[in-house]
């Protein structure tokens, strides 16, 4: 009977040894999925898990079946090291995430030592990829990138109007305020309030008075929908006519939800609308098949995990770092927001930005257009 039941343990080790090579490839999905950023995780997830149902119906990654695992970060740059931490316990290979800029680097400091890729669908800062580092990638641009055009813009449209440049003191939301700051000081306009608040400010009368008895004409934003609605509303119900702008940290229905009527008007740089892309339309479609539009961040998310397979299918293996070699060659991708190729930091090579304006549409509600 002993010899039997370890002939039975050997034949199952050789079983699972064997098996080795078609394991199932684990992919970490981290971004906030609670708490006041909770929609753009939701828009991390819903894109990933899209991604790998379909490349998984389609064979997966190198006959290799895509499992997905979570990690709640909150925006929180503590807790996204132990999200990290717990991947690397997992197993995880590749992570498509972090959210925020100022969480997502703390982690892929964790990642890069640890072996695991990390591609992000959402984090702007620049620092990200300018470490060095073998595992940063992005399917978004860059904040100076991003800078350069609403900088640019409000030099050319708003040169004669009082600018206040706000931040939330994040590497996000200040790294992208000092960038536009940075671009429309260099074109000639000089901002004449430039202050930072607090993440979970909930009260900014003293702000709205300063900005009152300056006379601004102009708020650019640089920060993320929750406190950029509020300040946009009370701002309007103090009476200060001003023309908001802002970023990508916007791009949010619920924006229109916190900010209400006053958020009408407001200005926005973002990529071009994704769900106009061609290559997204069968994707799109499941999307709102399944009673999620995609909006933001959420098609961006699909093309991390469709960069994963490129990589992994050119570098024909899916050990992270020669995936990475493979994509820093640069060659370019197809995937839902349109074609993407790498340079060696793990930049897009052809990142661009557009500008868009809140306004009603057709059935009456606020949300973000294209401006022609």
């Amino acid at each position: 009977m002993k010899k039997h039941l370890l002939t039975g343990v050997v034949f199952a080790a050789g079983l699972a040894f064997s098996g080795a090579a078609w394991a199932d490839i684990l992919v970490g999905v981290a971004g906030p999925l609670t708490g006041p950023n909770a929609a753009f995780g939701a828009q991390l997830q819903k894109g990933a898990e899209q991604a790998a149902a379909d490349i998984n119906a389609a064979g997966g990654i190198n006959g290799e079946k895509i499992v997905l695992t979570y990690g709640d970060d909150v925006s929180d740059p503590k807790q996204g090291v132990s999200v990290a931490n717990k991947f690397v316990g997992d197993g995880v290979k590749f992570v498509i995430g972090h959210f925020n800029s100022g969480v997502t680097i703390p982690a892929s400091d964790v990642y890069a030592e640890n072996g695991i890729m990390v591609i992000t669908p959402s984090a702007t800062n620049p620092k990200l990829t300018e470490r060095g580092l073998w595992n940063t990638f992005r399917t978004c641009g860059r904040d100076d990138q991003q800078g350069a055009v609403a900088g640019g813009y409000i030099a050319t449209n708003f040169k004669d109007k009082k600018v206040a440049v706000l931040h939330d003191k994040t590497p996000y939301g200040q790294g992208l305020a000092d960038e536009t700051k940075k671009a429309m000081n260099a074109a000639g306009v000089t901002e004449v309030m430039y202050e930072g608040v607090n993440i979970g400010d909930k009260d900014f009368s003293a702000l709205i008075s300063k900005m009152k008895e300056a006379g601004v004409e102009i708020i650019y934003w640089g920060g993320l929908h929750t406190e950029g609605g509020l300040i946009i509303r009370q701002a309007a119900d103090a009476g200060l006519k001003a023309t908001a702008m802002s970023g990508d940290g916007i791009t949010s229905d619920e924006f229109a939800a916190i900010g209400g009527p006053a958020v009408e008007g407001t200005l926005m740089t973002f990529g071009p609308d994704p769900r106009k892309n061609p290559n997204a339309a069968a994707a799109v479609e499941k999307f709102r098949a399944a009673g999620f539009e995609p909006e933001a961040y959420t098609l961006y998310s699909y093309a991390a995990l469709q960069v994963v397979a490129a990589g992994a299918k050119a570098a024909g293996s899916t050990d992270p770092q020669a995936v990475a070699e493979a994509l820093h060659k640069g060659d370019t991708i197809e995937t839902v927001i349109g074609g993407l190729a790498y340079n060696e930091k793990g930049d897009r090579k052809d990142a661009d930005y557009t500008m868009y304006v809140w306004k009603k549409n057709a059935e009456g509600k606020i949300t973000y257009e294209m401006m022609q």
